[in-house]
């Protein structure tokens, strides 16, 4: 039988374990990336474009996770974490070279929040798609937005299986805007089951910033 010494260590060791463990998930998981300033392009308008990949490459920490990205003077930079004017029209082009996942709530198949309750699909408008046919989807509670992302095909011919990927790729156009309001610290994220290899699709990627949610600062 240990003796009282004995296990007060044992359990100070364990705390301290513990702590580590935590300290270093928070530091490598939920640390937010530098936030990226979405484009002026007029008085009170912002450009602000993404991408989506099955696997963000060399491009991440975690070359194999399903992510988002932003583009830049024509290279993709992982951050999702952005800065966008207040009481502006923030214009959105998501560039989507993944591959459809479904939801398992059909709700989020309609397009919530835009301007005029729209968004374009390789150039045709609509407030909908089929549930099966989603990706990921753009959500922010806080503002009332979620926009679902349509899926590259199963069948598409040159594919891209991981960033960086040319937009020569099989990919998805998806545009849309929104209006911001007062300044304040929004979080995004993807309510599609997504991450490949983790129970329910739903760990992993999906809950780490950097990935597949983030947060919109309205400045």
């Amino acid at each position: 039988m240990r003796s009282p010494t004995g296990r007060a260590l044992l359990v100070v060791v364990g705390v301290v374990l513990v702590a580590v463990a935590a300290g270093f998930y928070i530091s490598r998981y939920l640390r937010s990336p530098p936030p990226f300033a979405a484009a002026q392009t007029g008085p009170k308008q912002a450009r602000l474009t993404l991408g989506t990949t099955p696997a963000v490459g060399s491009l991440g920490h975690n070359p194999s996770w399903v992510s988002y990205l932003v583009r830049t003077n024509g290279q993709w930079k992982q951050t999702t974490v952005f800065d966008v004017p207040a009481h502006a029209l923030v214009h959105v082009t998501i560039y989507n070279f993944d591959g459809d996942s479904g939801l398992r709530n059909p709700f989020l198949s309609q397009v919530q929040g835009t301007v005029g309750g729209k968004m374009l699909v390789n150039g045709k408008s609509t407030d909908v798609i089929p549930p099966d046919d989603a990706s990921h989807t753009f959500s922010v509670p806080q503002l009332g937005i979620s926009v679902p992302i349509k899926g590259v095909s199963d069948d598409a011919p040159h594919q891209c299986a991981e960033m960086p990927c040319s937009l020569t790729k099989a990919h998805n156009t998806i545009k849309f805007t929104f209006r911001t309001g007062k300044p304040g610290r929004y979080r995004w994220q993807c309510f599609v089951p997504c991450a490949a290899g983790f129970i329910d699709g739903f760990a992993g990627p999906m809950q780490t910033i950097g990935y597949m949610d983030g947060f919109i600062h309205v400045i």
